[in-house]
């Protein structure tokens, strides 16, 4: 898929303040500081385009980018160990849980797992949250350049054993670096290929 162009859209408090037109969504969220910001600037070759930062939290709204005027990526906020108060934490969870479920034109919801850690519970909660309520689902995996290759290939096959206690069948996996702009082609052929059969 060739970017022609991306650009920042709005920022909504609630569903009901989203976009009204039926463009297909892909929604990309992650625990916080997963490095969702990083991964969203190098799959469009822009580092300003989503704000990076060391404090987890950063993103408190829903935040749509319109891409080549064709389709939209939903920047959510990240689930976790962000500083702040339970209610603004349960206000956020009410806000992703609404739109998660009820918005029609959603065409899959990218989790993004940091790579070197084992398998977290928030993690996979949230993943079988997804998979209970039919939500579609891609894992990709990220900072794989701050990883050896062995402990890799480790934590990928702890983590998918992880999943099929509770999976039939695996979601689509992909496996990214900031850095290096692993995976950027890859993801943005699924994108492509995903829009084209619906």
């Amino acid at each position: 898929m060739k970017i022609s162009e991306i650009k920042f859209l709005e920022s909504c408090p609630n569903l009901s303040k989203c976009p009204k037109t039926d463009f297909p969504e892909f929604a990309i969220i992650g625990r916080s500081n997963v490095g969702k910001s990083s991964l969203i600037n190098m799959l469009f070759n822009n580092k300003k385009l989503a704000k990076v930062s060391s404090t987890p939290g950063k993103t408190q709204l829903i935040n749509y980018f319109v891409v080549n005027e064709k389709w939209y990526l939903v920047d959510l906020p990240g689930y976790g160990w962000a500083k702040v108060s339970k209610t603004k934490r349960a206000a956020w969870s009410k806000m992703i849980e609404n739109y998660l479920l009820k918005r029609k034109n959603l065409y899959t919801v990218f989790v993004l797992i940091d790579c070197r850690l084992k398998p977290q519970k928030i993690d996979i909660d949230f993943i079988n949250f997804l998979g209970i309520n039919k939500i579609p689902i891609t894992i990709i995996m990220t900072k794989i350049d701050k990883i050896s290759e062995k402990e890799l290939k480790k934590n990928i096959v702890i983590f998918k054993e992880e999943l099929l206690i509770t999976w039939e069948s695996l979601p689509q996996f992909f496996l990214t670096s900031s850095v290096n702009k692993f995976g950027r082609d890859e993801i943005l052929k699924y994108i492509s290929s995903i829009i084209k059969i619906k």
